[in-house]
């Protein structure tokens, strides 16, 4: 694909797959834009515009065929192949993504935790082995692990953060309030939960207004 992808096309792409995955799961053959729209709530044009930088995914006067469409999608985020990432910092929060562990996803899974917590390290939480912080660069290595979601304390994050890249991490899915360092090559997506809460409430104080 030689034109430049939007990011906001590549960060509804999940929420394509998995809608027709729902399809497919509910055995429905073909949808029409005018249905897919209303159901993700995206209005047509933009899933007419993000579906026209892979070329013609539907036809006209039928729609999308759900299993070509699924097909498709499966294959552009690559699915058919299971991903194994690292969780760093077993707290609360990190408790939590453990106990989910991408359950809504075939293809993405926690393979390894760290810490530093003597009552947690060298245990098995949420069927997830608990490894010593020492540990990290050896294991990332065996595992061939190159993505990871960072769930530390502030305090740590950035130092954290230095040891990844030395072992060789590529992406960082950044749970830590603070916005880390890191080189050009590692990328990084922050989820700060208390930011988008605040938003969120701001845009209903805002509505309420109105």
């Amino acid at each position: 694909m030689e034109q430049k992808i939007p990011k906001a096309t590549i960060r509804r792409l999940p929420l394509y797959y998995r809608y027709f995955q729902y399809l497919d799961d509910a055995d429905t053959k073909k949808i029409s834009s005018a249905q897919l729209a209303e159901t993700t709530k995206i209005d047509s044009a933009t899933i007419r515009r993000d579906f026209s930088y892979f070329g013609e995914l539907g036809k006209r006067g039928y729609g999308y065929d759900v299993k070509e469409l699924l097909a498709f999608f499966k294959k552009l985020l690559n699915q058919d192949k299971r991903t194994n990432v690292a969780l760093i910092g077993v707290g609360n929060l990190g408790h939590a993504l453990l106990n989910y562990n991408f359950s809504q996803t075939n293809n993405v899974r926690i393979a390894a935790a760290f810490d530093i917590d003597p009552k947690i390290v060298d245990t098995v939480q949420s069927g997830v082995p608990v490894y010593r912080m020492e540990e990290l660069h050896n294991q990332l290595s065996l595992q061939q692990i190159d993505t990871v979601i960072l769930s530390v304390p502030v305090e740590t994050a950035q130092t954290t953060a230095d040891e990844l890249v030395e072992s060789g991490v590529k992406g960082i899915l950044n749970f830590t309030p603070i916005r880390i360092s890191v080189p050009d090559d590692v990328r990084v997506h922050n989820v700060d939960l208390a930011n988008e809460l605040q938003t969120l409430i701001f845009f209903l104080d805002n509505m309420n207004q109105e």
